[in-house]
């Protein structure tokens, strides 16, 4: 059953707690959600492939701290992975969520290109995974699926406050419902609405080419999408 979250959470200012947040990738959705992670008093670890060295204008521009991969989740409550998908199995094999805290929650971001960008993914074309449930196993660790199909540009410039009919609502996919209840909350407190989509398993409803993917609709938009997905994977998304 989607249910729907609708509260707004302020800025530190308005008496919100502030977290510690590790990011994995720093392009346009990682780079975005540190800013505006920043921007709202959350402490914001930041790494990429990389290195540190390579966002320094990142990190002064925002006030995140940049880390090596390997440190990336330490002490932090939220983890964002938001790298290509192919680049998913290079992470570190151990010890990638070593020092994070109690009851953390990862988020994952990822499509599944595997014509422009990841090449042929078995697991996924063949067994039939769903990319976060791929994720997930490289991972070891349960992932939400959120900001898969999230402009990157609107995480900056179209967040609005509970009520707003302009409000946006973003498809949200979990198995722990209490790594979801955080992410959910979380993405309330960056301006915008969310619909349960259901557990990983339910994701395809949100992979690319699907009617919610990209969509700049609300809560009820959101449902229709959601309900009109079909599990057939299109063409232009096989290997």
């Amino acid at each position: 059953m989607r249910t729907v979250t609708t509260a707004y959470r302020a800025t530190r200012s308005r008496g919100g707690t502030a977290m510690r947040i590790g990011i994995i990738g720093a392009g346009n959705i990682g780079g975005n959600l540190t800013r505006r992670l920043t921007a709202l008093g959350h402490e914001v670890h930041v790494a990429n492939s990389r290195g540190p060295h390579t966002l320094t204008a990142l990190a002064e521009e925002t006030g995140a701290t940049p880390v090596p991969v390997s440190e990336v989740a330490r002490g932090a409550r939220i983890v964002v992975v938001t790298i290509p998908l192919k680049a998913v199995p290079d992470l570190p094999a151990a010890g990638l969520f070593d020092g994070a805290a109690e009851g953390f929650a990862v988020i994952d971001t990822g499509n599944y290109y595997p014509r422009e960008r990841d090449g042929r993914i078995a697991a996924i074309e063949d067994e039939g995974l769903t990319e976060s449930r791929w994720t997930e196993r490289h991972l070891g660790h349960p992932v939400i699926k959120a900001f898969n199909g999230t402009y990157a540009q609107d995480i900056l410039d179209r967040h609005r406050p509970a009520g707003d009919p302009e409000r946006i609502a973003l498809p949200v996919a979990g198995d722990d419902e209490q790594a979801k209840k955080a992410v959910r909350e979380l993405i309330d407190e960056l301006g915008f609405d969310t619909v349960d989509a259901g557990g990983i398993d339910d994701s395809w409803r949100q992979q690319p080419d699907t009617p919610v993917y990209g969509l700049r609709g609300g809560v009820e938009a959101v449902e229709r999408a959601l309900a009109e997905a079909s599990p057939e994977r299109p063409e232009s998304f096989r290997g």
